[in-house]
């Protein structure tokens, strides 16, 4: 099963679950049925709170591969040496 095919699960079943005790399949007080309408919109938000925190701690230890820039500047040295030998002014 895939990533996708398990996220979808996962909201299928909430979202089944959610609309369950929304429109009363159980008979929930009032006060629950209050709690439960903005839920949606409360996980959206929090999701959306943990991948910028995801995506913020992963640029913080972005770690640098100084060994691979060397050799990449390496290269782009040797090709323009290469291309002012046959004529290209830089």
């Amino acid at each position: 099963m895939t990533k996708l095919a398990q996220w979808l699960w996962a909201l299928a079943l909430l979202g089944s679950a959610w609309a369950a005790l929304t429109l009363g399949a159980l008979d929930l007080p009032s006060s629950c049925r209050e709690v439960l309408w903005p839920l949606p919109a409360y996980l959206l938000v929090s999701a959306g709170c943990y991948a910028l925190a995801t995506v913020g701690y992963r640029v913080a230890t972005f770690h640098d591969c100084e060994d691979a820039a060397r050799e990449l500047q390496s290269q782009i040295q040797e090709a323009r040496a290469d291309l002012s030998r046959r004529g290209m002014r830089f």
